[in-house]
């Protein structure tokens, strides 16, 4: 659309929402008259429905730059550091290690015992801004550095270790809590991006940003994917990937999720929706939000509740959600669209609910051997995820 001034994207967003409304309200007339819409007005339905995903991306776009012109630059202050890093730019752009394993101990990120070289912490802060920017899951889900993938979170499968008396009762034993040890699903990540020796030449190409931005886009893709639906096989396990259950709290098997059935093949049902809300707890409720593709919120943007109310509520303030039944929406490509059977919506306390564990340290090796005149730097990282508290989430399934 072009627009670059926020007032004039939320005056647009405003006109588009106002449109489609009163569109969707003429279809759903033409239905009710004959039995159909006017194929004319679901054309107009679905423009202004892709208008206002576009818009609110973004005014979302504004919002993450101008947070980051904010930000206060990475400090350059500690010697070790420095020169730590220049030491890996020469490794980058010529291949020399002098030195470098010995600065990198200095600065505790450890030997090259694995191979390659641990990056510098500018690059590294640098790859996870842009991961956290580029993964709907990382944005909503707690994320926890460690040094190692030795981190396990205890949880209490049942029982209680307190209980009520009376001021002179004597105090009888409590049932013991019975506690369990979750261990997160690893795995290693990899990205080979590539450059000619002449740009790596070049004092004017920055290399530290180059390598963050190419292998960032890469992680964060497998990343969002692996934490949305993995199957915990060598790399971490999803939401999605979890058993689903539509037994409530507290009647469920420990890590099965509560799903709610949509209750027509799929399609989206307005007051099932409303059932997914109140099936969370209330504590949970709080901080919940929605976690859905673009193709669902089209769909989504049509219902209605029982007083003829919109669930749908674009947001016209750079920065804020849209909302659907009062919380937050996050776009996710990785949720299945919606199809017969689609587990197409996730609902609940995401940082409550999944963990992502990043070990400490993105590695990289230099080959300019294999595909000369290119140099290749191959990149991995670990990291792992899994679900810590399976009543914090719910998921609706387009289905009977």
């Amino acid at each position: 659309m072009g627009l670059s001034n926020p007032a004039e994207m939320v005056h647009q967003l405003q006109n588009e929402w106002h449109e489609f409304k009163a569109d969707n309200d003429r279809r759903l007339a033409e239905i009710k008259a004959t039995g159909r819409a006017d194929p004319l007005t679901e054309e107009k339905i679905d423009r202004h429905s892709k208008a206002i995903g576009e818009l609110q991306a973004q005014l979302d776009d504004l919002q993450k730059v101008g947070q980051r012109r904010g930000a206060a630059p990475a400090s350059e202050d500690d010697r070790k550091k420095a020169e730590h890093r220049k030491a890996f730019e020469a490794f980058m752009r010529r291949g020399k290690e002098d030195g470098l394993a010995q600065l990198q101990a200095s600065v505790n990120l450890g030997s090259d015992e694995e191979g390659g070289f641990l990056v510098p912490d500018s690059v590294d802060s640098a790859i996870e801004q842009i991961e956290r920017d580029n993964t709907p899951m990382r944005q909503l889900c707690r994320v926890i550095p460690v040094s190692n993938e030795g981190y396990e979170k205890l949880v209490n499968l049942g029982g209680s270790g307190s209980g009520w008396v009376d001021e002179t009762e004597s105090r009888p034993e409590t049932t013991t809590p019975t506690l369990a040890a979750l261990k997160p699903y690893f795995g290693e990540i990899y990205a080979n991006p590539a450059a000619t020796q002449k740009s790596l030449d070049d004092a004017a190409f920055n290399v530290e940003s180059w390598l963050a931005e190419e292998v960032a886009i890469d992680f964060a893709e497998k990343e969002n994917d692996a934490f949305t639906s993995g199957n915990g096989v060598k790399k971490p396990k999803g939401i999605l990937g979890y058993t689903l259950s539509t037994s409530a709290d507290g009647t469920r098997s420990f890590g099965e999720i509560q799903k709610v059935h949509s209750g027509s093949s799929g399609a989206f049902v307005a007051d099932k929706l409303i059932d997914l809300v109140y099936s969370l707890k209330r504590g949970y409720r709080m901080n919940a939000a929605w976690m859905t593709t673009a193709l669902a919120l089209a769909a989504i943007r049509k219902l209605k509740d029982g007083q003829n109310n919109y669930l749908f509520q674009p947001s016209f303030v750079a920065g804020q959600p849209q909302m659907l039944l009062g919380y937050p929406i996050e776009e996710n490509d990785d949720v299945p669209v919606p199809a017969a059977d689609a587990k197409a919506v996730i609902f609940g306390d995401f940082r409550r609910g999944y963990c992502i564990v990043d070990v400490r340290g993105v590695r990289v090796t230099r080959d300019p051997y294999t595909n000369k005149p290119k140099v290749h730097f191959y990149t991995t990282k670990r990291v792992g995820g899994f679900v810590v508290n399976d009543r914090a989430l719910k998921v609706y399934v387009l289905s009977t």
